[in-house]
């Protein structure tokens, strides 16, 4: 396992609450939470945590954010398909960071807000 996969992976999913889709996802991320123990699961609500979202373009919910510390690995919208997902997060764990991938400015920004958040010990 590379160096950097020492620092815990981060799944942050990005809804709405008047999202339909997400209020059903929210049940899925609840289980698979549990089945990863590892693996920290943070929910940000676009609107309610709109000064940690920044700038982000969210084109469809849910829209997931996977980060190892403060760098992300993966952004992007998601079926919200518990199968889908899980599998996603777990091939995700096995992998560090590419160094190569130029994030945009907003993601990086995200991935950034949400360590720093982390370290102080708060929520996302």
């Amino acid at each position: 396992m590379p160096d950097d996969a020492r620092d815990p992976l981060v799944v942050a999913v990005l809804c709405a609450a008047w999202c339909r889709t997400c209020g059903e996802f929210q049940l899925v991320v609840e289980r698979l939470a549990a089945a990863r123990p590892r693996v920290r699961f943070v929910w940000i609500d676009i609107e309610d945590d709109s000064e940690l979202c920044g700038d982000l373009d969210i084109e469809d919910f849910p829209t997931l954010a996977v980060l190892r510390g403060a760098t992300p690995i993966h952004f992007g919208t998601s079926l919200p398909l518990e199968a889908i997902v899980g599998r996603l997060v777990d091939e995700l764990a096995t992998r560090g960071v590419d160094a190569s991938v130029e994030w945009p400015d907003a993601v990086r920004a995200l991935a950034a807000a949400i360590h720093t958040r982390a370290l102080k010990g708060e929520g996302a």
